[in-house]
């Protein structure tokens, strides 16, 4: 099932901290290891998504009161009980306890988003961002899938952004790699494409007004 967010929330998890992202990685290879071994990675790793969506997005408190440096260890183990106890797994509130036991609560988001990418990367799936400047529907999402399985061999989970200022097209993000399709990216080719001549033909005027050759 496609993921679905608004630019807003794209731009606030864009900025990449990189020592950040190599501890959530040695953090979410833990918790997937110790999941995998007692059957419940699938659940684990849906259950971690669901964190970031149904609990993180909507309550950006909350969020910060858990990265928060001004709660001690024991303190945040309250909150967790208290607002998770009855929603979480044991597997991940154990696994939020340690976190907040190391001061690392802050990483969550970024521990939660590596480990999904880690848990695709277990099930031969490939994590792809469709950025598209409305939101497109089941059908449109359906055929998507169908071409992007083809074109990268493996089972695509689309990640679905609205970004109004694409004008139109769709723009694919895959790892590193970026498929732009989009208007507003052909018109602003064009329009470099267009100043560029410009200046080129403004400067051969130039040149040839300047030589002697044009006295």
């Amino acid at each position: 099932m496609p993921n679905s967010k608004s630019n807003r929330e794209s731009t606030r998890s864009s900025y990449v901290d990189v020592g950040q992202q190599q501890l959530a990685r040695v953090y979410a290879r833990a918790l997937l290891g110790a999941a995998e071994e007692a059957g419940v990675a699938d659940a684990v790793a849906e259950e971690l998504a669901s964190l970031v969506t149904d609990v993180l997005d909507p309550s950006p408190q909350f969020e910060e009161l858990l990265a928060s440096r001004l709660l001690d260890h024991e303190d945040k183990v309250g909150i967790l009980d208290r607002t998770l106890g009855d929603r979480a797994s044991p597997t991940v509130l154990n696994f939020l306890k340690v976190l907040s036991r190391h001061d690392r609560l802050d990483c969550l988001r970024t521990i939660c988003r590596v480990t999904q990418t880690l848990y695709d990367e277990m099930r031969g799936r490939t994590a792809v961002q469709v950025s598209t400047a409305t939101p497109i529907d089941e059908s449109q999402v359906s055929q998507l899938t169908a071409a992007l399985r083809a074109m990268l061999g493996g089972d695509p989970r689309l990640e679905l952004v609205t970004e109004p200022d694409l004008i139109g097209g769709v723009v694919l993000r895959v790892g590193d790699t970026v498929y732009d399709g989009s208007v507003a990216t052909q018109l602003q080719r064009a329009r470099r494409q267009m100043i560029s001549r410009s200046i080129h033909e403004i400067q051969s005027g130039r040149d040839r007004f300047s030589s002697p050759e044009g006295d």
